[in-house]
């Protein structure tokens, strides 16, 4: 059977399995993988430091938040601040090392630009998330989930401007 069916008290909710569409979703991935290898290197490489980058700014946000009671747009922004420098670091180090023959001076502020609008991305979804979810989902659940979704959000705006831009020709 190509679908799996689960049912509520009144309505019925089909969620679709296509094995056809999974299969097609990994072999395009594939591809990307065989015909740009080293670009998708480097998107693991920019997600592994993403990862880094995000316990940083989940201890800081729940740290300020919670131990230092710091309202959460002002925590998430200093949380998610720490993290781009951090990120920036280890990007440069690592997952972009010609890079290393530029000037931080330039690089940085392109860098830092970037990341800060993917703050206020990260910012408008958390916050707005958070009201939501915080009619449902116990403290501090609710602003976590908020934030873990916005860090997925803002990993592919963060990784293709930065390619495009700060990274240009490496």
């Amino acid at each position: 059977m190509s679908s799996r069916q689960r049912s509520d008290s009144r309505d019925e909710i089909s969620i679709p399995v296509d094995e056809v569409t999974l299969l097609s979703t990994f072999s395009t991935i594939f591809t990307l993988y065989s015909d740009n290898r080293k670009e998708f290197v480097r998107f693991v490489k920019f997600a592994a430091v993403g990862a880094i980058g995000a316990v940083i700014d989940f201890g800081v946000l729940n740290l300020m938040h919670k131990a230092f009671g710091w309202p959460l747009l002002w925590a998430n922004t200093l949380s998610v601040s720490v993290a781009i420098l951090s990120n920036f670091t280890w990007n440069r180090l690592w997952t972009y090392p010609e890079s290393r023959a530029r000037r931080k001076r330039k690089q940085l502020p392109k860098f830092a630009l970037i990341n800060f609008i993917g703050l206020g991305i990260n910012n408008l979804i958390v916050v707005g998330l958070d009201a939501v979810f915080s009619h449902y989902i116990p403290d501090p659940w609710d602003y976590n989930l908020a934030k873990v979704i916005a860090i997925g959000v803002v990993l592919f705006w963060n990784f293709g401007a930065n390619r495009l831009w700060t990274y240009r020709g490496l």
